[in-house]
């Protein structure tokens, strides 16, 4: 599995909140600014974002965007899966899979494969909360005695 731009912005938005929503509401603007992100781009990845209970947004003067949840029961994996789709390098091993999409589903050992890789891939995202990014970035942070200006590699 590759993360795309959406993925990986996406978690570098949901971070950025994460790091800098906590008493208000952080604005697209602002995100965009530390993060170097197309404001428009990230509209789009908040919205389904926010369609999928993870972020809420105020509109109007001081609004923006604040964790629907606390730090510590968001899931990287369910943030990928928002953005991404289902967690699976290929598409054979999706639940919906079906002999259509290939006739050797039934009997191919590299599904097999496949199928323990994704398992592996959702298990170590499912593994990881956003809190546990956040206290990473701030380490991270804290090494380089620069606070207050959190940019992620993204």
């Amino acid at each position: 599995m590759k993360m795309s731009t959406r993925g990986r912005y996406g978690l570098t938005a949901m971070l950025d909140i994460a790091m800098y929503g906590e008493l208000s509401a952080v604005s697209a603007k602002d995100i965009s600014e530390r993060q170097d992100i197309s404001v428009t781009y990230l509209e789009q990845l908040l919205g389904k974002l926010k369609r999928a209970g993870l972020v809420k947004g105020t509109r109007g003067p001081g609004g923006g965007y604040q964790l629907n949840k606390p730090v510590n029961q968001i899931r990287i994996g369910d943030i990928v899966r928002v953005l991404e789709g289902p967690i699976a390098p290929v598409s054979c091993v999706l639940p919906s899979a079906s002999p259509k999409e290939c006739d050797k589903i039934a009997r191919c050992a590299m599904r097999v494969l496949w199928k323990k890789l994704g398992d592996k891939m959702s298990e170590v995202l499912d593994s990881i909360t956003l809190k546990d990014l956040k206290d990473e970035a701030i380490a991270l942070q804290g090494k380089k005695k620069v606070r207050h200006n959190y940019v992620f590699n993204i």
